[in-house]
């Protein structure tokens, strides 16, 4: 799908682009969302550019992520996507200015673009350009990734509440061990994703303030991406302290699993040598013995098979009570 944003009077307007189509001229923004070939070439022709391919753009070297190629200045970061779902995931987005105007080509729908999206559809500068579009993009990709990692700080906060003091959870029933084990494996994959899209825009922002440098923007926007790289490296940081933080709940959680084994274990043993001067007794005498008034009771064999149905059923459920099983 192509779609050009054109500036009317204090707003951005989204035009979707026909594939027998050209893309107007005043056109700010060129957003290509899983572009075809046609597509692609409609862009081309007129910027006089190359559109990367989805594989170029997976690439991980710097080199293949950031560069200049025909007065262009290719940009591509790993940003969050589904980051709310059980499925998070990355996609990769490239940021292609070209004059004064920005082409983003993406294969998913990131939430920052819906946002920016809205934000320019209601208002926008009169002077409204690429280089604006691409840095409201940034800062709202970062305010976004400083919200995951919020909900992350909750979400580890509590799951830490439920290992140390479960005792006081309130609010519903106690998670259980293999439960809480699940969740921060969740909250670390998400986090390890986190941080690694946090990598690629400290580049991307650190390549685009030093293009900004020699393309000579305003002073304000040069200060922006000043911030906007404070900002990523404090949001690394903060990554890099929740990661050390679940490791360090996975460790105790494991902990707390091991000494409660151990206390089972030693119930076990206790029991086992409680019973064990019993068993030697019996296994001595055999039960041998002449006068043993339950040979001659009627119900002696029924009660005997209750009796170990009884033996074989109660430890069952005393188990399941202490929540050993």
């Amino acid at each position: 799908m192509l779609s050009a944003y054109i500036p009317k009077g204090t707003s951005l307007e989204r035009h979707p682009v026909a594939v027998d189509a050209e893309v107007p001229e005043a056109a700010v923004w060129i957003d290509l969302v899983k572009p075809t070939g046609t597509e692609d070439k409609i862009v081309e022709r007129l910027l006089g550019i190359a559109i990367p391919t989805r594989e170029e753009m997976q690439e991980i070297e710097v080199s293949s992520r950031l560069y200049t190629e025909n007065g262009a200045r290719y940009m591509t970061a790993t940003l969050m996507c589904a980051s709310d779902t059980p499925m998070p995931k990355h996609t990769a987005v490239t940021f292609i200015l070209a004059g004064h105007r920005l082409v983003t080509v993406r294969y998913d729908d990131p939430r920052p673009f819906f946002i920016v999206e809205n934000k320019l559809a209601r208002q926008c500068q009169p002077s409204v350009s690429g280089e604006s579009v691409l840095t409201d993009l940034l800062d709202a990709v970062i305010d976004r990734t400083a919200d995951i990692l919020e909900r992350i700080g909750a979400d580890v906060d509590r799951i830490s509440h439920s290992i140390f003091e479960p005792e006081d959870v309130t609010n519903g029933e106690v998670p259980t061990q293999n439960e809480i084990l699940k969740d921060l494996g969740r909250k670390g994959d998400l986090t390890s994703k986190v941080r690694e899209s946090l990598v690629s825009i400290g580049r991307l922002v650190l390549f685009l303030a030093n293009e900004a440098e020699g393309l000579r923007w305003a002073k304000d926007a040069r200060l922006q991406l000043k911030s906007m790289q404070r900002d990523t490296g404090s949001l690394s940081d903060h990554a890099t302290y929740l990661t050390n933080k679940i490791t360090f709940l996975l460790d105790a959680l494991l902990g707390v699993v091991s000494i409660q084994q151990n206390n089972i274990i030693k119930i076990f043993s206790v029991a086992a040598v409680v019973f064990m001067p019993p068993t030697l007794i019996a296994s001595i005498y055999g039960m041998n013995f002449k006068h043993m008034p339950e040979l001659d009771w009627v119900y002696g064999y029924p009660f005997a098979i209750a009796l170990m149905v009884l033996a074989a059923v109660g430890p069952y459920y005393v188990f399941k009570w202490k929540k050993w099983l």
